[in-house]
């Protein structure tokens, strides 16, 4: 039994995911981007990853999954994801006035098998 007063333990999807975005960040900042922001969060929803690659502010989604059984992590940004992404991105831009000169829409999907090294892949622009 979880005592009142400890922090709810996360679902194994949850860890899954916050590992995900962990690989996810420490491979863009090694290529040379600058974190902003983490798991932002607004009424209307959560960004992954917000970074910055020179004077273009970089909108991250990123989807980690064991297998590709049920789908590539690819395959689970369609238009309404995108569409969704870019109302989160303009939320952000209000709330921190910011004015980049370019913005772009990234995915970074982690397979993370049950034996072996996870496999990064970073798309840039979606669209």
């Amino acid at each position: 039994m979880q005592r009142s007063d400890s922090p709810p333990r996360r679902t194994h999807n949850q860890a899954l995911g916050a590992y995900g975005e962990l690989l996810a960040a420490r491979h863009l900042v090694k290529q040379g981007m600058v974190l902003l922001d983490h798991n932002w969060r607004c009424p209307a929803g959560e960004l992954d990853l917000v970074l910055r690659e020179g004077k273009t502010l970089v909108i991250c989604e990123v989807k980690t999954r064991t297998s590709n059984d049920y789908g590539t992590p690819h395959e689970s940004i369609d238009r309404a994801k995108v569409d969704r992404l870019r109302r989160l991105a303009a939320a952000w831009l209000r709330v921190h006035s910011a004015r980049p000169d370019d913005i772009r829409l990234d995915l970074v999907a982690v397979l993370r098998p049950r034996n072996g090294e996870p496999e990064i892949d970073h798309v840039r622009g979606l669209t």
